[in-house]
């Protein structure tokens, strides 16, 4: 169990883990040294499954030797189109282990984007993960010349499937075995010629401006950055992790598949996107990192279980809170906590914290860490205020995941923390960009050279496209992306993002936009949470027959104004937000409003919903 005020178990560990220049050769180390030892767990059928490091190098070795036998060259890429899973990991890593390139591709994803992303990364063999995925590859693979073989991981619903260019996992894996039983030295021979400055993956930005950009990482920069992690945010074979954000995405891919297969952290898979609060608490993770999203609905779950609570259990929480704020106060300010307060912080948890850290799944957890998007400094002093130090990374899809992160003995809620030590980061005076250089920097933009040269420059400052500030700590904060501030009618310079990051915080709300360039004040577009919306709805005899009648109830306008005053309250009058629009329809990641990760397209947004904007402002 962490202690708010003792927090030297959190420091980073210095040494080198394991040895090897590339991800393939990091891997058969990893396998050499933690051979019978679990590493990967997998619920299946209700039971979980777990998977030895030996078990796990016989299946990349088999799929491996299956891919060679199907042609598969050294510097060919496969592309991955399933939800995070083992076997997402295994398809990963066998690529890799044969000298190719991996590239991942959101589940979410459209046929048409299927057909783009494997086009512009040159995919020969594309991983699907069941019947759904693909039945996209086999609607663009004529439009494909380069694709030879679809490998599909889950069968079912496919058993009478006759197709010459689609075999499942389990037939690759026997192609494997035979290719190997003949070319026994093949794949290691395949692992020694990789090197490190051969492109290994490929990460496609999510899309919020335009087409997808491939960005390239090399082997040097993913493993000079995963021993880089282990200076910002340790981890050991002690810990548990949860493996369930895109695996696509750099972030999972990085703080997930590639920082545990270095350490020896255990990887634990959730079942679905769906069952995350549910299997959080089965996981109880030591180490557990997750985008706002995820924050911010386990938060409004604990508001929302506390107003169905006793008066008894309510009084019992808000006392038990208001000591762990206490807390969380001197703790931000650097002061001492004093041995009474500890005596009545061991009160509040066995009287109510506890409770409200299991009911989440992170009771055992050591640290949380939070990323990808901007969170609300409210929210990071509540889950300090509970015991549990929250610590805030930055980075982007071409810094090869973290750049900067707030170390847990200076937490400072608001701040993106210090330039990790493995990269500089400094401000662009002129514009107030934020720039980054180091060896974890990506290597360019598939087949595009001129963009590659507009975001790095001669001196290899990455230009990122979000303004900051650094203060006299060296603490960054990011003010909002360079193409987001709102310029108000009346010229005065607004951060969207601040306002937006205060309505998530409300349990009513997922998404916000905020707009009101050029205009004389500002509106925002909100996307409700349906599931405490429609619950405050049953709770109050709120008639609703669908989801955009839910949005459109009287009372329910009324719930979201009172959250946007609550916000209005902390900004001056020029800041404030004076009409709004919910989104009536129920988005989901298929929709182009939202990006794969569910964030909402700013610029799509303001350009669909152009008639209800102009509306507010009539």
């Amino acid at each position: 169990m962490s202690n708010l005020w003792d927090l030297d178990h959190i420091q980073p560990a210095g040494t080198d883990v394991l040895a090897g220049d590339t991800i393939a050769a990091m891997f058969w180390n990893a396998v050499a040294e933690r051979g019978p030892r679990v590493w990967m767990r997998q619920k299946e059928l209700g039971i979980w499954k777990s998977w030895t490091w030996n078990q796990t190098a016989d299946a990349v070795r088999e799929i491996a030797g299956g891919l060679m036998s199907l042609g598969f060259a050294p510097g060919e890429c496969a592309s991955i189109l399933s939800n995070t899973n083992i076997e997402w990991v295994l398809a990963d890593l066998a690529v890799l282990s044969c000298g190719g390139v991996a590239n991942g591709i959101y589940p979410t994803d459209a046929a048409a984007q299927v057909h783009y992303l494997s086009e512009d990364s040159r995919t020969t063999v594309l991983f699907v993960e069941d019947d759904e995925q693909l039945d996209k590859a086999l609607e663009v693979r004529g439009q494909l010349p380069l694709l030879r073989k679809i490998v599909v991981f889950d069968m079912e619903g496919l058993r009478g499937l006759q197709d010459a260019d689609v075999l499942s996992l389990a037939a690759l894996r026997e192609l494997g075995r035979t290719w190997n039983a003949q070319h026994p030295e093949a794949l290691m021979q395949r692992v020694k010629a990789c090197r490190p400055d051969d492109v290994a993956i490929l990460v496609y930005t999510s899309g919020t401006t335009g087409k997808p950009k491939g960005a390239m990482h090399t082997h040097a920069a993913l493993t000079y950055t995963v021993r880089g992690y282990n200076t910002l945010i340790s981890r050991s074979e002690a810990d548990e992790t949860m493996c369930f954000l895109p695996l696509c995405h750099i972030a999972e891919r990085m703080g997930g598949e590639y920082f545990s297969l270095y350490t020896g952290a255990r990887l634990n898979f959730v079942e679905n996107p769906d069952t995350v609060p549910e299997n959080v608490r089965e996981i109880a993770p030591t180490v557990f990192t997750a985008v706002p999203r995820v924050w911010e609905k386990f938060y409004s779950g604990v508001m929302i279980a506390l107003k169905e609570s006793t008066r008894l259990q309510q009084a019992a929480y808000a006392w038990s809170i208001g000591v762990g704020t206490r807390i969380a106060d001197l703790v931000l300010a650097g002061q001492p906590v004093g041995g009474l307060l500890k005596l009545q912080f061991q009160l509040a948890r066995w009287l109510a914290l506890n409770n409200v850290r299991k009911l989440i799944g992170i009771h055992r957890a050591r640290f949380l860490v939070t990323g990808a998007a901007p969170i609300s400094p409210e929210l990071v002093k509540w889950y300090l205020a509970l015991g549990v130090p929250m610590l805030e990374v930055w980075g982007m899809t071409e810094t090869c995941g973290a750049a900067t992160g707030v170390p847990a003995t200076r937490i400072k809620p608001g701040s993106i923390g210090p330039a990790a030590s493995y990269n500089e980061v400094r401000i662009d005076p002129a514009t107030g960009e934020i720039l980054v250089r180091g060896p974890n920097v990506f290597k360019g933009y598939l087949n595009l050279p001129e963009k590659t040269a507009e975001t790095i420059d001669a001196d290899g400052w990455l230009h990122t496209g979000d303004v900051g500030a650094i203060d006299a700590d060296g603490y960054l904060r990011i003010t909002d992306r360079m193409k987001d501030i709102i310029i108000t009618a009346g010229g005065k310079n607004i951060t969207p993002s601040e306002l937006e990051n205060e309505l998530k915080f409300s349990p009513y709300v997922t998404d916000a936009v905020v707009i009101g360039d050029k205009l004389p004040y500002l509106t925002v577009i909100i996307m409700i949470d349906q599931e405490n919306v429609e619950k405050f709805a049953q709770d109050h005899d709120v008639p609703f027959s669908n989801y955009a009648s839910l949005t459109r109830a009287r009372e329910v306008q009324d719930l979201i104004q009172a959250e946007i005053d609550r916000v209005n309250a902390k900004f001056a009058r020029v800041e404030q937000i004076k009409k709004f629009f919910l989104l009536d329809t129920q988005l989901t990641a298929e929709d182009e409003e939202l990006t794969p990760t569910m964030k909402l397209k700013r610029k799509l947004v303001q350009q669909k919903y152009a008639p209800q904007i102009e509306a507010m402002y009539r």
